[in-house]
């Protein structure tokens, strides 16, 4: 009977202190990535208390309950979404490469930390309210679209609304079905970006 290596028998997860906000800033990470990798089913208390090696009821001390810890996850990544949506006013207020440095901020806002799956999660949850804090945000956008291309006016506004609508609605598809769709159709990675760059003009001239 041989005996295994005891350095290659697979340990546990190290048990470690930590505060509480220690606790909950590295549950909502592993929660952030175990979304962007499998989807919202694999948001579990046990499946996030594995990652991070501390327990489920420790987990419960802190949230409350799965439900709590994908609330909290939501409004996490919601704020980053809308600060991501700040940062893209901030570069269009500055930068002379519009309009795709616009598209790009806008997809990268949804590409990047996983917004776009955030998006079709709280959509297909019905629970929209969680997009609340996007709305000043999206708001700014606009506001500073309208400063960047053309003077104030309602017909301006109007146009405006519309292109940030279309920018929106790509950069969510993109985010979701992006690469799937690209390589069905043998395009390159920033197609999306391209097209939608090129079509913006006719939005808000």
């Amino acid at each position: 009977m041989s005996i295994q290596d005891p350095a290659r028998i697979e340990q546990p997860p190290k048990r470690r202190r930590r505060s509480p906000e220690e606790l909950r800033r590295e549950a909502l990470v592993s929660a952030r990535r175990l979304l962007i990798e499998s989807g919202p089913n694999a948001i579990t208390l046990k499946g996030v208390g594995d990652d991070i090696g501390v327990t489920h009821a420790n987990l419960i001390h802190h949230f409350g309950s799965a439900a709590g810890l994908q609330s909290a996850l939501m409004e996490s990544m919601v704020r980053d979404l809308a600060d991501a949506l700040d940062a893209a006013v901030a570069q269009l207020r500055s930068d002379t490469g519009a309009p795709r440095a616009l598209v790009d901020a806008v997809f990268d806002a949804f590409d990047q930390g996983g917004a776009g799956r955030l998006a079709a999660w709280i959509a297909l949850s019905g629970d929209l309210q969680h997009l609340e804090p996007v709305r000043a945000a999206v708001h700014d956008l606009v506001d500073a679209i309208v400063e960047k291309f053309a003077a104030e006016g309602e017909q301006t506004h109007g146009r405006v609304t519309s292109a940030v609508l279309f920018i929106a609605l790509c950069a969510f598809g993109d985010a979701v079905i992006g690469p799937p769709l690209r390589d069905m159709l043998d395009r390159e990675p920033d197609s999306g970006r391209k097209i939608v760059a090129r079509l913006l003009p006719s939005f808000l001239f």
